[in-house]
């Protein structure tokens, strides 16, 4: 196993150091949880009319808000090891 440093995106660093940040952490435990339960909840009800719209593009809005944002931070992450891999490559004549 071995140790290496990426470097990220500098708007990645910027969000991570912002409010927002605190907001996606907190939105995370509720998109993993509550969310789906609420979702499942809300067709045991069987809601109706704009009750249900409501509940559906919040809990779905949630969920796709935190994923996209964490899918976003891993891929520019996975985007500098590839890269640092690549040099490494290169450098060994691989």
């Amino acid at each position: 196993m071995e140790n290496i440093n990426v470097v990220i995106d500098s708007k990645w660093v910027k969000l991570i150091n912002s409010p927002l940040y605190t907001i996606v952490q907190a939105l995370t435990g509720v998109s993993i949880s509550f969310a789906p339960l609420f979702l499942y909840f809300a067709g045991e009800w069987r809601l109706r009319g704009s009750s249900m719209w409501l509940t559906f593009i919040a809990c779905y809005g949630i969920i796709f808000l935190v994923s996209a944002f964490y899918f976003g931070l891993a891929l520019s992450v996975i985007k500098q090891i590839r890269k640092m891999h690549g040099k490494q490559a290169d450098q060994a004549g691989l």
